[in-house]
């Protein structure tokens, strides 16, 4: 065999295994394109503990309509001074005039200042959201602040560790711009998923208004001389335009709630002349401090094992460092540093 035939022969199985390359090069890219795919699936259905027990929050499937998907997307998020994490938020919205946004997202409508229309006629909103932050375990019985570490049913309290994670708060509305809402009684973290916000309305919602209301139908339906099918339906509209200071009070065995609810907490806020001095600098306003503070924002845990250790939060990019005498029921701020400032002095020490 000529040294030309022996290369052709080389040449034509160099082709061959160029080929037989080119196909599993062809295979390879199918395969990892469909990799890619199932993890982009994944990532996409992925749901933390949480987020699975609220997917698995639907009615039976022959009495609802067939988009059961759709149950329970954020409708938008809130925006508060809280980004640094759970440390220090209010418990309650009644006890702070701190501010908050909510925004609609253009995903759920496509003109979502819409959905909002009419809402500023309402002076209060209820805000039903995902404690989107809250990673630990959920327990039948929980021990509120209030009780001193004694426990109770998880179902008698507002712990956010439940096992449907869902917030529920009643704020005041400043005002509503386009499709934003803002409102005074934050008590969420910064970012946290709104899944619906309803109107506050007293003759509904309000035990007092209730009472009266029914207790104003019940006399008219006695001295209604005229039966029933004679006369109209009421339509829950007739007290709309009274104001709640109006409404008769309630007596004093139709609201109640139990005893530990009532105990006053407030503490007494102090600052120091070097925590003064730097809040001026800072000009922040010394309320907002104050609202967080007074109501002692520490964990059981915190308080009882850590109680003489610093406290220190973050509330919007400002860090507060303060410290609890629980004996004379005073807390007093002996530091307030911006986010980064702070950041450097930790860094300083640890050298």
């Amino acid at each position: 065999m000529s040294e030309v035939e022996t290369l052709r022969k080389e040449l034509s199985t160099a082709r061959k295994e160029i080929q037989n390359l080119r196909k599993q090069v062809t295979n390879l890219t199918y395969v990892h394109q469909k990799d890619i795919q199932n993890i982009k699936t994944l990532i996409e259905n992925y749901r933390c503990e949480s987020c699975k027990n609220i997917d698995n929050i639907k009615p039976d499937i022959s009495e609802t309509p067939t988009d059961n998907e759709n149950l329970f997307k954020p409708i938008g998020l809130i925006k508060t001074v809280f980004a640094a994490g759970k440390r220090a938020v209010p418990r309650q919205p009644s006890i702070n005039r701190l501010l908050g946004r909510i925004e609609i997202s253009q995903n759920v409508f496509n003109n979502p200042e819409h959905s909002l229309d009419g809402l500023s006629s309402f002076s209060h909103l209820w805000i039903i959201y995902h404690f989107h932050r809250n990673e630990s375990h959920c327990k039948a019985k929980v021990a509120p602040p209030r009780l001193g570490g004694s426990r109770v049913g998880v179902f008698s309290t507002r712990s956010p560790h439940r096992p449907c994670p869902i917030g529920l708060s009643l704020v005041e509305i400043d005002k509503v711009d386009d499709r934003f809402v803002y409102f005074y009684g934050t008590d969420m973290v910064d970012g946290t998923p709104v899944l619906d916000i309803k109107p506050y309305i007293p003759a509904y919602d309000c035990p007092a208004a209730f009472n009266a209301t029914n207790l104003e139908r019940s006399i008219e339906h006695r001295n209604e001389s005229t039966t029933s099918s004679d006369r109209e339906e009421p339509d829950g509209e007739e007290n709309f335009g009274v104001a709640t200071n109006q409404l008769p009070a309630a007596s004093s065995s139709s609201v109640k709630v139990p005893n530990w609810i009532d105990k006053p907490s407030t503490l007494t806020v102090i600052f120091t002349d070097r925590s003064s001095d730097q809040l001026s600098q800072l000009e922040m306003n010394k309320n907002d401090i104050k609202q967080i503070l007074s109501q002692d924002p520490r964990s059981i845990y915190l308080r009882t094992k850590h109680g003489s250790q610093l406290f220190t939060f973050q509330i919007s990019n400002v860090m507060v460092s303060c410290q609890f005498d629980d004996e004379n029921a005073t807390v007093t701020v002996v530091q307030i540093l911006k986010a980064e400032q702070f950041d450097a002095e930790i860094c300083k020490d640890d050298e």
